[in-house]
């Protein structure tokens, strides 16, 4: 596994254009903005009623009663303001003079001293905008309206045209960020063989003055979380080159040729960067073996497989470009893309182990503040089978832990808390037994660890407990002394026996069984079948492998079985007798242990939980000797 200090962000190249505005928020715009000139329009040209059209006769007559404080004369056009702001208008002889007009109607001159006269300029622009402004606006808005459409489509045009261009993001060889090998924990062979891959795009003239190739394309296969993509970054950050990064299904769309279009355009941009690096991450989404699919229904997927095949066999020795690649499923690729010529060297990447493990859990603890008692070490040897990114997200848990109780510092017990956290989930509090279903549970986890504790083989018991955590009702945390790649046919059956010990404990005491031992049989039954299937571990079957080649049949459907019903019905059969014999040699040790048992279960009903020393206690008083490391002898 690799794992990095802090968070890497890659840098966003600066294309000079600003984000486009969606198209309803254009037309929602234009909208509002119409709204806001039609709102002013009304402010300018005054709310409410329109003002009264009146005889002359009668304006006089306001106008000799006081009721009138202003008068405004527009041409042939006279408005008055009355004193309770209300308006009317009336219309004068033209090019005969206000007071003249007034005069005739028995207005004196001392009566319209007290009044306002303002004479405008009919043919104003403020008139004339006035006027218009009724036909202009809606007019202006409907032009505004067609232009911005207008742009939008032609804007959708120009998406059409980038359609097939590669959206692979680029990480600049000059950030002060990049990754390197000193970054990366563990995985010490895969970082060897990526050693040559830096070594070329470095030196690539000593290589090919000898006359060497250098691998075109390296495949990273490893179990998800394992830090395949870490590395790929590592190695450009070690070889300071333009890494250009991109998933598997980016290549794929709707569209039959858009996938292909994409491949061939980021091939075109990284020969220009060279020297570079190419990652592609998941490749098996394009990559799996063609003709598996019915119909045209994958024409777009192997489209993109065959053009990206095209592309690493019409590379020049000298480009010094490398194509990197990351799955989790190397059985589903297609035999094409790991022929010699395309990706050559393949690096796998296993699952961490002890001592990786401690590393990357002080790479994580780095910038955490831990307490004096923490041992990483203890952390690391109860952590089997977990990546690189479970014990981030564990070291993350821990620190959450520590903070959500108000504590300054991660302590040993919030990493041994959170370590059951990723393993099996949250703790459901909420989850409350039953005093009969808390027995019933008590005696299926004390079951599981009576029998791992008594057989040879079965990995020592850490911790038993009956609290609800994600899908399970209780739990008994089993870990080996040590690390271990190959297992036995004994340890296997011990396995069987110790996962039916939860089954024969109910039976046993109850007369009955629940639904709970049904991921143990569903365990104990893969275990056997693999024993006898794929190990060769069956007297009666033979050391013999029924894991045929797939094969394609009719519909598309993919067939592994190659052999006949009677060795169909003799499999069966090894499978059902393994289980047997584990269910019958766990009712044995219950039987003879009985008084380890229910001690087990009193602690349980009790506590709720018990720890590895306690448990041992118990052992130990019961007369079973626990399951210590062995030491070395010292000479």
């Amino acid at each position: 596994m690799a794992s990095a200090k802090g968070t890497h962000k890659p840098r966003k190249r600066n294309t000079g254009k600003r984000p486009k505005t969606p198209f309803w928020a254009q037309v929602l715009t234009a909208i509002l903005l119409f709204i806001g000139i039609t709102a002013s329009y009304t402010l300018l040209t005054g709310a409410g009623e329109a003002p009264e059209e009146v005889a002359l006769s009668v304006l006089a007559e306001e106008v000799r009663s006081g009721n009138i404080t202003e008068i405004i004369v527009r041409g042939d056009e006279l408005t008055a303001l009355r004193a309770d702001e209300t308006q009317i208008i009336s219309k004068k002889e033209e090019g005969v003079g206000i007071l003249e007009t007034l005069s005739a109607y028995g207005v004196s001159e001392n009566t319209l001293e007290g009044i306002t006269i303002a004479i405008k300029n009919p043919n104003g622009i403020g008139f004339w905008l006035l006027n218009l402004a009724p036909i202009v606006i809606p007019v202006a808005f409907i032009i505004f309206f067609i232009w911005m459409l207008t742009r939008q489509v032609k804007g959708a045009g120009m998406q059409a045209f980038s359609f097939g261009q590669s959206r692979a993001r680029f990480f600049d060889p000059k950030d002060n960020k990049k990754v390197t090998f000193k970054d990366v924990a563990g995985v010490k062979e895969a970082k060897e063989e990526l050693l040559e891959i830096v070594d070329f795009l470095k030196n690539p003239k000593k290589f090919l003055d000898i006359g060497a190739r250098i691998p075109k394309g390296v495949m990273l296969m490893g179990a998800p979380g394992t830090g395949k993509t870490l590395l790929a970054r590592a190695v450009a950050g070690e070889a300071g080159v333009p890494f250009f990064s991109i998933s598997g299904s980016e290549f794929v769309e709707m569209f039959v040729g858009v996938g292909a279009s994409r491949v061939r355009d980021l091939f075109q941009t990284v020969k220009h960067a060279a020297p570079a690096i190419i990652f592609i991450d998941e490749i098996d989404a394009v990559g799996r073996v063609r003709g598996t699919g019915v119909g045209g229904g994958n024409d777009e997927r192997e489209q993109t497989l065959n053009q990206i095949l095209v592309e690493m066999d019409g590379f020049e020795p000298t480009e010094k470009v490398i194509v990197m690649a990351a799955t989790n499923r190397p059985d589903v690729l297609d035999p094409a893309l790991l022929r010699p010529g395309r990706f050559d060297r393949r690096v796998r990447i296993d699952l961490p182990d002890r001592d990786d493990r401690e590393a990357i859990l002080l790479v994580h603890a780095d910038k955490k503040p831990l307490a004096e008692d923490v041992n990483l070490r203890v952390i690391a040897e109860r952590t089997p089978g977990l990546s690189g990114a479970d014990l981030q997200s564990l070291m993350n848990e821990s620190a959450i832990l520590a903070a959500r109780e108000n504590r300054k510092k991660v302590s040993q017990y919030d990493l041994v808390r959170s370590i059951e956290k990723v393993m099996l989930g949250p703790e459901r509090k909420s989850h409350i037994l039953s005093e009969t279903e808390k027995k019933i549970t008590a005696y299926h986890e004390a079951g599981h660890a009576l029998v791992a504790s008594v057989l040879p083989h079965a990995d020592p018991v850490h911790k038993v407990s009956i609290i609800a955590r994600g899908h399970a009702g209780g739990y008994t945390l089993s870990l080996p002394l040590e690390e271990r790649r190959l297992r036995t046919r004994g340890a296997f059956h011990d396995m069987i026996a110790m996962a039916m010990g939860g089954y024969a404990a109910e039976e046993m005491i109850f007369g009955d069984v629940t639904t709970g031992p049904s991921n143990d049989l569903q365990v104990v039954t893969a275990i056997a079948r693999d024993m006898v299937t794929r190990f060769g571990m069956s007297k009666k079957v033979g050391p013999v492998a029924f894991e045929g080649e797939a094969r394609m049949v009719h519909g598309g459907h993919i067939d592994t079985h190659d052999y006949s019903e009677k060795v169909s019905a003799d499999i069966d059969a090894e499978v059902n007798a393994f289980v047997s014999e584990g269910l019958a040699r766990a009712k044995e040790v219950l039987t003879n242990h009985k008084n380890a048992l229910e001690a087990i279960v009193a602690k349980l009903m009790s506590d709720e939980t018990i720890e590895q020393n306690e448990f041992e206690k118990i052992l130990i008083a019961c007369g079973i000797t626990p399951k210590r490391k062995e030491e070395k002898s010292k000479v």
